[in-house]
């Protein structure tokens, strides 16, 4: 037990705001489904950010320049799963551009990609 004044956690603990509570508990956003690699940008002309939660506003911020999905997250250090879900919702409140990422031919079972990520390794 800590003395009292003591803080009862230390640097180390991490965030002290599990990810889920910053979506509310859902798994789902209200906007499209996102791809990790999904650019999205600011619409310059939203209307104003009507959630005032402080993700939403840095989301904002960040994605003045394009950005994928995977660039916020990790800027926001958030996990890909919660920060796909704020930035569907502000697609979803028209706050945010999305473009998704253009499919290609190679799928993952595409063994000259794979053999191209063996040899990448094996150079490492």
């Amino acid at each position: 037990m800590t003395n009292p004044g003591e803080p009862w956690f230390d640097d180390a603990a991490g965030p002290l705001v599990r990810p889920y509570a910053r979506t509310r508990g859902r798994t789902k956003g209200s906007g499209p489904e996102l791809d990790m690699l999904t650019s999205v940008v600011a619409d310059d002309s939203a209307p104003a950010l009507r959630r005032n939660e402080p993700e939403y506003t840095e989301i904002s911020r960040l994605c003045r320049v394009s950005q994928t999905v995977a660039e916020v997250s990790a800027r926001l250090r958030l996990p890909l799963a919660v920060t796909k879900i704020l930035v569907g919702d502000l697609i979803g409140d028209g706050q945010l551009i999305f473009r998704a990422p253009v499919p290609t031919e190679a799928g993952p079972d595409d063994l000259n990609i794979l053999r191209a990520v063996l040899d990448g390794i094996r150079k490492i």
